[in-house]
């Protein structure tokens, strides 16, 4: 199944195109507790990199559950023909790339689209797809660092308590966003002038526990894909676990009143 939003509506929900067959249930976290959810992200490079071939190579080798793309064109909307499976698409206003997904099994809905603060030259979006359990945002964020954490902390902000943003950062040094982690690969996954190794391709996740997680080969890319295997985190570590904790020993402190601070406090 297709989903493509056109660049002049990017904050519409995605509009069915066609299907593509399917006998397949629909099928994401909350089906499967037990086991972790992984998901691969690639900057293709848009015309000269990664094509459809290679798209394809990748998913026969990694078999992920969600496949995350950034400077993907239309054509890479072609994959249905070679694989089969669910892809939605959601190009940069004015740009002939960018955001996909593909998922060899339905979504329980089609991921959203959210436009992000803008720089002087590339609008940019965000893909959020939510699978039940929890949230997944796609980013291919600005080159500007402040702009960049801008861009990140709107995402944020549409996510669930349990989340996780993969993508193309294009951020250098910490991102710095409240209640989430870094969690992805540690490893350079892009050379800067084929010299300068840089991370730029992460994941940062809130509730979530990342089991594993790699790099691969850049292939015909300026970037190497990066693997991530995801899960709930135990109940205790769940966001908003914590702000219910801290709500009820703040409603035991107001119940003592005096009483509580005179027992805490005896007279000399």
């Amino acid at each position: 199944m297709r989903y493509e939003t056109g660049p002049m509506n990017p904050a519409a929900r995605p509009a069915r195109l066609t299907a593509a067959p399917s006998h397949a249930l629909p099928i994401y976290p909350a089906d499967r507790p037990h086991q972790p959810f992984k998901i691969v992200s690639w900057n293709l490079l848009r015309r000269t990199g990664a094509a459809v071939d290679d798209v394809a190579a990748l998913v026969a080798q990694e078999k992920p559950d969600l496949l995350l793309m950034q400077e993907a064109t239309r054509a890479i909307g072609f994959l249905l023909d070679r694989i089969g499976g669910h892809y939605a698409w959601a190009p940069l206003p004015g740009r002939i790339h960018g955001l996909a997904m593909w998922s060899p099994r339905p979504w329980p809905a089609p991921p959203r689209v959210i436009a992000l603060p803008s720089g002087a030259l590339v609008h940019r979006v965000c893909q959020i797809l939510d699978l039940g359990e929890f949230g997944v945002a796609n980013v291919h964020l600005s080159h500007g660092q402040m702009l960049n954490r801008r861009q990140l902390r709107r995402i944020v902000s549409e996510l669930p308590p349990r989340a996780a943003v993969l993508g193309d950062y294009n951020i250098v040094g910490p991102a710095m966003i409240p209640g989430f982690r870094d969690v992805g690969p540690r490893q350079s996954t892009h050379a800067m002038v084929e010299v300068l190794p840089l991370r730029l391709d992460r994941c940062l996740a809130r509730g979530l526990v990342c089991h594993a997680h790699a790099v691969l080969p850049r292939g015909p890319s300026d970037h190497r894909p990066i693997i991530v295997h995801l899960g709930p985190a135990p109940e205790a570590h769940a966001p908003g676990r914590f702000k219910g904790m801290a709500a009820a020993v703040a409603r035991l402190r107001r119940a003592n009143g005096p009483a509580g601070r005179a027992r805490r406090d005896p007279p000399a």
